[in-house]
Order: C-alpha cells, then structure tokens, then sequence
C-alpha cells in the first residue's frame, strides 16, 4: 500500500550565521584572549561560513568578555573578506557610536517577546527598549549597514513560562517600524517544540516577510534541530548557530548552548540543501575553540566524526 507524504518544498540553500564568537563565548568563565576570539572566526571563515557574529558592543561591566571589542575588531581588519558578513551586537548609541569607527557590515538589535525577561535582562519595557533602539538603527541605516532584530524568548520565559505568539508579532511589528531588515526568531532558554516554533514564525509573518524571517534555537532540550527542521518547512532560510555548540544567555537561568553549527550542516546537506560550508573544516574549528576552552564538544556530529577518524 502506498502513502503519500505531505509535499515539504525546502529551501535550496541556507543562509547560518554562527554566532560562537560573541553567544558562544559571552558566557565563558575564563576571559577568552582576543587572538584565540580571531583564530576562531578565521576559522569560521575558511571553513566557508559568510556571515558571523564577531562581537557585541555591550558595557564591559556587564559582559567583561566582550570588552576587547574594539581589539578585536582591530585584530580582523588587516585579513577582513568583502564576501562576508561581519555583524556586532550593538545595545544603545554609545555601543553604536564604539561600533561604527569598525565599519561593521550588520548591527544586531535585540528585543524580548516577554515584558519580565526584558526588564530583567535590559532593565526596560518592551517598548522603551524599542524606543531606545529607534535612534541605534536609524543611525545604521544613514552608514549603509544593515540592521537585523532579534525577538528573545518568542515561545518560552524563564520568568513568564509560555509566551503567546501575539507577543511576537507586535515585537516584530516594531522592529520592522524602526528599520529592521531582518528579523531573528529566537528560542532563548531551548523550550520550544516544533509546532510553537511554527506558531511563533506565523505572528512573525503578519508584519515580516519570509525572506526577512532566522531561526536562533538553543538545545537546553534537545529540541533545536527538530525546531531547525520546523522553520525550514514554512521556509525559513537563515539560521543562527553555533560552533561545537558553545553559549547561553547570561541572564536566562539554566539555558544551555545554541544548536552546534556542525549538526545543522550535516542535517541540511543530507536534505540536499547547500550551505557553502566545508563540514570537515567546520569541525577543526570547532575542535580548536573546544579544546582551548578545555571543554568537552557540544556537537554531536563533530563527536561522531572525530571518533571515526580516531578508530
């Protein structure tokens, strides 16, 4: 007896933005050094990544690890590719105003789809953290660099539990209103399944088109790649991921790394969907990274495929 499946048309190619350098590492103990940050992203880069967080311009009191921002960015610019994207968390116009002297290529604004995580997290509204970003974007968009939001918590609070996906669409909204051109999708604290990450999108959708629309899914529950796979369906081509799966929020409680960046490439080139991504050489980098921060590697794929090589 034959079945017919529902007819899934997936995206050829996709677009992932490792963001190991600045979520990945944003939550080490151990202050990272700015060479070992640089060894990373160019590895990033020669393994065929084209869009990568470098860094966040945030006030060194609140995450010393960034506090090299500048340093870094100084570092990358000699060796710095045209083809790639080099994007910085920018918090508010002083981070901005730091920020622009690097000609960064894309500014990462932030807000939260839950009211207690953004007071907790920026000590602010919803909407006066919007407010406080108008100007940030407005200036990015006056130099030519493009500005991406991105929505934290969209299905789940460490401090609200589940969020309603209304909430996500009046944050795109706004976002959208005050020039974001991209639109990040974010499962901050890893609770989200499928189905709630389909319902988040769809709000997304009444305000952003597809194209506009990433996926950022941490895997505290093991649920990242299925939500991975969830978001490809509605046709979501941009994800944001991590390298040997390093990072965690800082102010979401018990929330484990981001999707290692290894197991989506592998899932997507078994899908027959490119990424431009040398899997091999994706994994040297994060084997590198993971063996300097003298933890174990967060990523499944790389674990099996070193293992391979090793028997």
């Amino acid at each position: 007896m034959s079945h017919s499946y529902p007819e899934h048309s997936y995206p050829e190619q996709v677009s992932i933005v490792d963001v190991s350098p600045r979520d990945g590492l944003q939550n080490e103990s151990m202050t990272v050094p700015t060479e070992v940050k640089q060894t990373l992203i160019n590895d990033l880069i020669a393994a065929g990544v084209k869009k990568l967080e470098a860094t966040s311009f945030v006030s060194p009191k609140w995450v010393p690890q960034m506090g090299d921002n500048s340093e870094l960015l100084d570092a990358l610019a000699p060796t710095r590719q045209t083809d790639v994207c080099y994007s910085v968390l920018v918090p508010n116009m002083r981070g901005f105003e730091n920020a622009i002297v690097h000609r960064p290529d894309e500014i990462v604004i932030f807000g939260s789809a839950s009211e207690t995580f953004s007071q907790k997290n920026i000590n602010c509204s919803i909407d006066e953290s919007i407010e406080r970003f108008a100007p940030v974007a407005a200036a990015a968009k006056a130099q030519g660099i493009k500005v991406r939001g991105v929505i934290s918590c969209t299905v789940g609070c460490p401090y609200e539990g589940e969020i309603d996906p209304s909430q996500v669409a009046y944050v795109t909204k706004r976002l959208v209103e005050i020039g974001s051109e991209q639109i990040g999708i974010a499962d901050t604290i890893g609770v989200g399944t499928p189905l709630k990450v389909q319902r988040a999108l769809q709000a997304a959708l009444e305000y952003a088109d597809i194209s506009m629309l990433s996926g950022h899914f941490h895997d505290t529950y093991g649920q990242a790649l299925s939500n991975t796979l969830a978001a490809l369906q509605m046709g979501v081509s941009e994800f944001d991921t991590s390298v040997a799966g390093l990072g965690g929020c800082p102010y979401a409680k018990g929330a484990t790394g981001n999707v290692a960046t290894e197991d989506v490439v592998y899932m997507l080139h078994g899908m027959g969907i490119s990424t431009g991504i040398d899997l091999d050489k994706l994994v040297v980098a994060g084997e590198r990274i993971s063996v300097f921060l003298k933890r174990p590697n967060g990523s499944n794929v790389a674990r099996a495929i070193i293992n391979k090589r090793q028997s």
